[in-house]
């Protein structure tokens, strides 16, 4: 069978191109496209970047969804938008005598945010689009429309930790889709008993290993979107609070200039399980997901409040980005280790006035009793 010549990629069809990018991924869909004028200008379709966008956050299929993207400047955006991780390489290396602290002479309104100002940020702009994936198949996609508890600029909500549980508030809404369960046909490992579990840990290691999440946050007025989880693990927690929970912890590290004096946050998502089934009880070892919240921390630790975290997520729609996931890491770890930093530095203050403090109780117990005597 002989092969007809290609003289040149113009004398291709632009379907037969069209077929091509179809079947690529979006990184290397754009990649092609920066090789000649031809792909360029196939690779600009909305429906390729719709079809890559669907096959990596399912979530996407949604009608609403495809609306919402569509209003905010198309799939191709979109994926430009949410593919990349935020990366900040701002966080220092701590020194306690540049560590920003909140002025004595603030007022109620400096340590909150300017209220005109946060009337421009509604909650009602931001839109949630979650999808989980164990092994490479989705499990989990949540749309959530809007931030909980946050109608009318209620002062609760301004004023208290932010969070998000995105399943706590389908359940409340009656939008609950089915529970998210895992069992051994989804490539979890048997269980026969949970002490066994505490020693060799398998499962735990599967679940550290196998999840994936993707937390995109979009705000319909701004038109920008932004992805807030670091895709892969950063840690987690097995067999807290109980035996049989095991918490897993994704996340970033979101600018927060001009909104705290820390300058940056961590934005900690949580996704915990919990063990429904052991094969000990003769039935297939399987968890249920339990939470899917997020959060905002300073560097000290202390919850972001609701009014100063729409800003900072407002900000991080608009923050540098990597499609690298070793940059993401090394923001991470570069955070924890400053965290670290203070939380020693404010160990050894606390130890030097506990000296302080008994010495100067000595020194007045023994001045006391030498004016007696």
């Amino acid at each position: 069978m002989s092969v007809a010549p290609v003289e040149s990629i113009p004398s291709l069809s632009s379907d037969l191109f069209y077929e091509i990018l179809r079947r690529l991924d979006g990184a290397t869909l754009a990649s092609a496209a920066c090789t000649c004028a031809a792909l360029c200008s196939i690779s600009k379709e909305e429906s390729l970047w719709e079809n890559v966008c669907s096959s990596m956050w399912p979530s996407t299929n949604r009608e609403d969804v495809k609306s919402l993207i569509s209003s905010v400047g198309g799939f191709r955006k979109f994926y430009a938008d949410s593919f990349p991780l935020i990366v900040n390489k701002d966080v220092m290396e701590f020194h306690h005598n540049n560590y920003f602290e909140y002025p004595d002479d603030w007022t109620e309104a400096e340590y909150y945010g300017d209220v005109i100002e946060s009337e421009s940020i509604s909650p009602s702009n931001f839109v949630s689009i979650v999808d989980i994936r164990f092994k490479e198949k989705p499990i989990c996609s949540k749309v959530l429309l809007g931030i909980p508890n946050a109608n009318g600029y209620d002062d609760w909500f301004y004023n208290c930790p932010f969070q998000i549980d995105i399943l706590t508030y389908a359940d409340s809404e009656g939008n609950n889709d089915g529970a998210v369960n895992l069992s051994i046909s989804d490539g979890l490992p048997a269980i026969t008993s949970m002490e066994r579990e505490k020693k060799d840990g398998k499962l735990w290691k599967e679940l550290s290993n196998g999840l994936r999440l993707s937390w995109i946050v979009v705000n319909r007025k701004i038109k920008q979107a932004a992805n807030l989880s670091s895709w892969f693990p950063l840690g987690g927690q097995r067999h807290w609070p109980t035996d049989n929970d095991f918490v897993v912890r994704f996340g970033s590290i979101l600018p927060a200039e001009e909104i705290l004096p820390c300058q940056v946050v961590e934005c900690i998502l949580i996704m915990k399980f919990r063990v429904v089934h052991t094969e000990l009880e003769g039935i297939q070892t399987s968890l249920k997901l339990t939470e899917l919240s997020m959060q905002l921390e300073d560097m000290e630790g202390a919850h972001v409040n609701g009014r100063n975290s729409l800003h900072i997520l407002k900000k991080a729609l608009s923050c540098q980005r990597s499609k690298n996931y070793g940059d993401a890491l090394e923001s991470c770890h570069m955070y924890s280790k400053v965290q670290n930093e203070l939380k020693k530095e404010k160990m050894r203050n606390e130890n030097r006035l506990d000296r302080l403090c008994i010495l100067s109780g000595i020194a007045a117990f023994m001045t006391f009793w030498y004016c007696v005597l």
